[in-house]
């Protein structure tokens, strides 16, 4: 069982179990919709940044019924089993190999079968909203429409269900990523950046179209302001935001006139204050896996890689040969 550390509530009372999963989501309908199998629900929730992610399980046939979720959206993954789910005139069998992603302002109505334990992932709809227009360098003129099913086959989908349960694992422990506020705020904006732009809604096209780059001005006002800022959760929107263009035109510009991405950059540029951490440290009270935390590095395999191709020698190597080693 997913998140049997951060457990909400276990409780076989219908009303209960309502009131409960209504506290943390919506106020919703949710009736027995079988005679055979006995309520017996199991919530665990854990809070990551803005991201909320769930285990939740009732143990038997529901009917859920929220009707618009309205201020979020809700990614909905069966560990085994299968749901019908039913969002505005769009339905789907939602299955281990196929997620629900229900938008806000489509009627929501669902039935779980007894054997149907699901993972959600909640994510405010402003989040959402903030960030694909800032990627579009517009404001929105209609609420962002997913497609229901979200195929889990899809090589984007397989890499965001790693993120997902990369916050998973790091819920177990008090000192993880949770406490690193870089870290948060990059698998933040992983997930949402991946959402918008991976799974076909009706904004997909628009952020697909060819934009401008940004001039080369701007871009040196991004490369001053990332450089200045890169102990921050920095995202591609904020950067952007930071010197008026669209996410879209940064990007495009960063492409056209350095051959990377903005949030490449931004990682070039924590490595290199890695590096001068690592160099000036004490090997007795500094760690390579705290330094690089701190500076948004998570995957240590990956960094430890990063580090020696732009370096020449491995981290815990520029360390140990510190002052202080």
């Amino acid at each position: 069982m997913l998140l049997s550390n951060r457990p909400i509530f276990a409780s076989t009372d219908l009303d209960e179990v309502r009131d409960e999963v209504a506290k943390v989501f919506c106020p919703h309908r949710l009736d027995l919709a079988g005679d055979d199998v006995p309520l017996s629900a199991r919530f665990n929730s854990v809070q990551f940044g803005s991201v909320r992610v769930s285990y939740l399980d009732y143990g038997s046939d529901v009917r859920i019924e929220p009707g618009d979720l309205g201020t979020f959206f809700l990614f909905m993954l069966p560990l085994a089993g299968r749901s019908l789910i039913r969002g505005g005139d769009k339905e789907i069998v939602s299955t281990p190999s196929t997620a629900a992603l229900p938008s806000p302002e489509r009627h929501l109505d669902m039935r779980w079968a007894a054997g149907c334990p699901q993972l959600l992932v909640k994510f405010e709809r402003t989040a959402m909203e903030r960030s694909l227009e800032q990627m579009l360098g517009e404001p929105l003129d209609r609420p962002i429409i997913f497609d229901l099913g979200v195929d889990m086959a899809a090589g984007w989908a397989r890499a965001w269900r790693g993120m997902v349960d990369l916050i998973v694992r790091e819920a177990e422990h008090d000192d993880g990523l949770a406490v690193q506020p870089l870290a948060v705020a990059h698998l933040e904006n992983a997930l949402i950046t991946s959402l918008l732009t991976m799974q076909p809604s009706n904004y997909l096209e628009r952020l697909s179209a060819p934009r401008p780059p940004a001039l080369p001005k701007v871009v040196r006002r991004a490369m001053e302001f990332i450089e200045g800022h890169a102990h921050l959760p920095l995202t591609t929107d904020d950067v952007a935001r930071a010197v008026a263009v669209s996410g879209r035109s940064l990007q495009e510009g960063f492409r056209a006139h350095l051959g990377l991405t903005p949030m490449a950059y931004l990682r070039q540029v924590r490595l290199t204050r890695v590096h001068e951490e690592l160099a000036a440290g004490d090997p007795a009270r500094a760690t390579v896996t705290t330094v690089a935390a701190r500076w948004g590095f998570l995957h240590q395999g990956r960094f430890a890689a990063l580090y020696r191709r732009r370096f020449g020698q491995s981290p815990s190597e520029t360390l140990r040969f510190a002052p202080g080693g």
